[in-house]
């Protein structure tokens, strides 16, 4: 389980729906500790995730421009993370 939450603020280009979806899930699976739900907790943790990324991305674009990008680059900018995935190229 990751320890920290994936800092979306700032990036250039901004943060894809993807990103926050996943920041969203990373979140949800953090506060619950659960990373393999059952059918009933997976049911509810996308639930809530799908919440928490709406939120996200409104949150997002409220908030004033960063001085200085984030430290890191989010995870699904990282090419090694999206071939272990099975995802496409950057998008």
């Amino acid at each position: 389980m990751c320890r920290n939450i994936t800092e979306l603020r700032g990036l250039e280009p901004p943060a894809t729906v993807e990103e926050i979806d996943a920041a969203a899930m990373q979140f949800v699976r953090k506060v619950t500790g659960v990373t393999r739900p059952g059918i009933e907790a997976a049911a509810a943790m996308s639930e809530a995730a799908g919440e928490i990324a709406a939120i996200t991305a409104a949150l997002l674009q409220r908030m004033p421009p960063r001085r200085v990008p984030p430290k890191s680059l989010p995870p699904l900018r990282r090419p090694e993370v999206r071939a272990r995935l099975g995802l496409d190229a950057q998008a």
